[in-house]
Order: C-alpha cells, then sequence, then structure tokens
C-alpha cells in the first residue's frame, strides 16, 4: 500500500510541477491550458485524498466532521455487515443449495481411500495416550461421580437392554466378562478394594437378615458365631473364584453368562415387575457410599490397566479399535449405499442446524466484527481495499487535470467564436 501512496503522492506533485513550469506562459492560449490541467489535477487530487483518509482517520489531525467514519461508526458497521452477510447473503436457503451441490458420498470414498491401516493404528494411538493423560485419578473420580448422576436420571432398564442387545451381536459379551473378571481379580489384590468389598458383603448381610424370621436369623448368628459365615471367607471365596473364572476361558460360569444375557435381554423388555426392581436396585445401588468408593477403585484399575497396554510394543486396545476403524473404513469403500446413507443423514443433520442456529449468523458475524476494534477495523478494510483507495486518488487527479483541461478548452473555443 505503501507503493500506491507513493504513486497517488507522486501524481498530485506532477501536477504541480506542472502548474509551476506553465505559470509564467499564463498569457498564451497553449500555457493557460496547461495551468488548467495541472490546478484541476491538484483540486482532484486533494480532494480525492481529503475524502479517501477521511473514511479511516481524521486528516492532518483537524477535527473536521464527518472524518474518521470507520472509527466513529464501527459498532454500527458491525451490526450492518451482520445483518448483511447473515440476512442477505448466507439465507437459509443459498446454504441448503450450497450443501446439496456437494457430493458427500464421493467425499466419503474418497477420505476412506485415502487412509490406511498405519493411519488409524497412529491416530487411534495418539487419541488415547490423550485420554490417558487427560484422565487423571482426581478426572476419573469426578467422571464416575458425574455417571452416577447420569444413571440415576435415566431409567436403566431400556438402556441396559439395548446394551445387552448390541453386546450380543457384536460378541462384546465375552470380551466385557472377561475384562470385567480380570479387573476385579487384580483389585482384589489391594487391601482397600478388599475392605470396600467386606463393607458392601457386611451390608448387604445386614439388609437379607433383616427381611428372615426368628429361627432363619439365630441361625445366621450361630453361623457368624463358629466362623462358618465370616465377611472375611467370604471375600477370599470371591477372590478365589475370580481368579478361576479369569484363568479358564471356558468356565462354565462364562458360558452361563452369556445365556444369562440372552435370558436378561427379552425379560427386561417384558417383564414389568422386573424393570420395576432394576430402577429400584438402581437407586438403592447409586445411593450406597461403598458403591462410591467401589466405583472409584474400579476407575483407578481400568485406568492403570490402559497405561501399561498403551506402554507395550503392541497395545491391545489400541489394536482392537483400529481393528473395528479398518472394517468400518472398508466398509465406506465398498458399499456405495451405505455411503448414500451416511450423506443423506449428514444431510438432515445439517439441515436441522441451519434452521435451528441460522438466526445466529448476523450476531456471530457482528461480533467477529466488533471484536477487532475500531484500529483492528481499520487496518482489515486497509489491507484488503488500500491498493484501491490509493488508486481513487491517482484518479481524481487524472480525471481532475482532464476535466479542467477539457472546461479550458470550451473557455478557449468560445472566448475565439
Amino acid at each position: 500500500m505503501r507503493r500506491q501512496r507513493r504513486l497517488a503522492l507522486s501524481v498530485l506533485l506532477g501536477a504541480a510541477v506542472l502548474a509551476v513550469v506553465a505559470f509564467p506562459f499564463r498569457a498564451t492560449w497553449w500555457g493557460g491550458w496547461i495551468l488548467a490541467v495541472a490546478e484541476a489535477g491538484i483540486v482532484g487530487g486533494l480532494a480525492d485524498w481529503f475524502a479517501v483518509t477521511a473514511i479511516f482517520r481524521r486528516p492532518l489531525g483537524l477535527p473536521i466532521p464527518h472524518t474518521g467514519l470507520i472509527p466513529a461508526n464501527w459498532e454500527a458497521m458491525a451490526e450492518r455487515v451482520g445483518v448483511m452477510v447473515g440476512g442477505r447473503v448466507l439465507t437459509k436457503q443459498y446454504v441448503m443449495d450450497e450443501i446439496a451441490r456437494v457430493d458427500l458420498a464421493d467425499l466419503i470414498a474418497r477420505g476412506a481411500e485415502r487412509l490406511s491401516r498405519e493411519d488409524l493404528d497412529a491416530a487411534t494411538r495418539a487419541v488415547a495416550d490423550w485420554a490417558v493423560d487427560q484422565i487423571t485419578p482426581a478426572a476419573a473420580s469426578e467422571l464416575m461421580a458425574r455417571i452416577r448422576t447420569m444413571l440415576a436420571d435415566q431409567p436403566a432398564a431400556p438402556t441396559l437392554a439395548a446394551a445387552l442387545r448390541i453386546a450380543r451381536q457384536n460378541g462384546w459379551e465375552r470380551r466385557l466378562v472377561q475384562g470385567l473378571v480380570n479387573v476385579l481379580a487384580d483389585a482384589m489384590e489391594r487391601p482397600e478394594f478388599r475392605a470396600t468389598v467386606a463393607e458392601v458383603i457386611e451390608d448387604l448381610m445386614v439388609r437379607y437378615r433383616a427381611r428372615l424370621g426368628v429361627y432363619p436369623r439365630l441361625w445366621i448368628g450361630l453361623a457368624e458365631l463358629v466362623g462358618v459365615l465370616d465377611r472375611d471367607r467370604l471375600v477370599d471365596a470371591l477372590h478365589s473364584g475370580l481368579r478361576q473364572v479369569a484363568k479358564d476361558p471356558d468356565h462354565p460360569l462364562r458360558l452361563r453368562a452369556s445365556e444369562v444375557v440372552a435370558e436378561l435381554e427379552q425379560r427386561l423388555a417384558t417383564d414389568t415387575a422386573l424393570v420395576a426392581r432394576v430402577e429400584a436396585a438402581k437407586r438403592e445401588l447409586l445411593n450406597t457410599p461403598a458403591v462410591a468408593t467401589l466405583l472409584d477403585d474400579l476407575a483407578g484399575s481400568l485406568r492403570r490397566t490402559l497405561v501399561v497396554d498403551l506402554r507395550a510394543e503392541r497395545s491391545e486396545a489400541v489394536a482392537w479399535i483400529a481393528e473395528r476403524l479398518e472394517r468400518t473404513r472398508q466398509m465406506l469403500v465398498t458399499d456405495a449405499v451405505l455411503r448414500v446413507e451416511i450423506a443423506g443423514w449428514i444431510r438432515v443433520r445439517v439441515a436441522e442446524l441451519v434452521e435451528r442456529y441460522h438466526g445466529r449468523i448476523a450476531q456471530f458475524i457482528e461480533n467477529g466484527v466488533r471484536a477487532l476494534g475500531p484500529e483492528g477495523a481499520v487496518r482489515l478494510i486497509e489491507e484488503h481495499a488500500g491498493d484501491d483507495l490509493q488508486y481513487i486518488r491517482v484518479n481524481g487527479t487524472v480525471v481532475g487535470g482532464l476535466a479542467g483541461g477539457a472546461i479550458y478548452a470550451l473557455h478557449l473555443l468560445l472566448h475565439l467564436l
């Protein structure tokens, strides 16, 4: 822009030099004509310099009215720009038409083809490493507290039935049982976790005994007295059983777990009494202090297991996730129908977003312009339109000179006639 400013100033100074040179010959017809051209060019150049400068700042710093227009009106300008762009340029119909022109299915196919298994492995590991770094023990505890609140508000039976159905369809229940057993068996090695489990067992025993009659309670009390029914012994038995289930892939409890999952899925959708009991048990369980401690310990154990797995040269978690992503990528490459369905779903969701948030576009643009401030707005416009504005000064000098020459030529013609 400095180069254009120098050009505009040079043209103006050229007109001034031409006026000085022609001044001694102003009595001749040609000298007067040249002087008229130069004087009109000076006037036009100065007038356009004043006009261009007045847009951005006060000329020569003088408090002339209606100058420094952008700094004085930048807030109103921000509002008008937002209304113009949001309401007249980026209309709902225009946005929807532009979205309709995009071949989303083709973009999905090309994006899936460009990805490789190595890319998926690297991305999965990077995300997993970042997640582990972000999920500190305190964050894990807070996450578990939020999960408890969410579970308290969410009906348990439909969610549990849907989760069981998805797990059975993908064979996740076997992996889930394996992982849960491993985590619980490892957690039982920790004294504080064993103490928490012992408290839960003791609380359950107290609640169970309170529901029994006199004679059953008498026999239970006798069993506790002679040491047959002891919470520490129950914890040891539970720990031993978990170790056995964890070591044996064909353990009967694992097979029975798969059968129970299938039965439970159907009952959660049809048995109203079971649904009511599930909701009552959920509320009672979530309100138990021992459960909060148990969930915190479980979150810590899961985090430690994931950290150890990610430090290995070949992470099972990363490999499992990357394998699913690779299957999805291959499906996107080969299945044209799936790509069309996904593209249609994306268009519907985008249309909903446009319909819901289109009114905020004007406010968004207005806030962006307003955030520039008066100096930032001046600098932005000068950077993008400064060259053309300086050429206005050049044109003003040239056009002014030509107009002055034409008027003086008309004067000479009338004088001659």
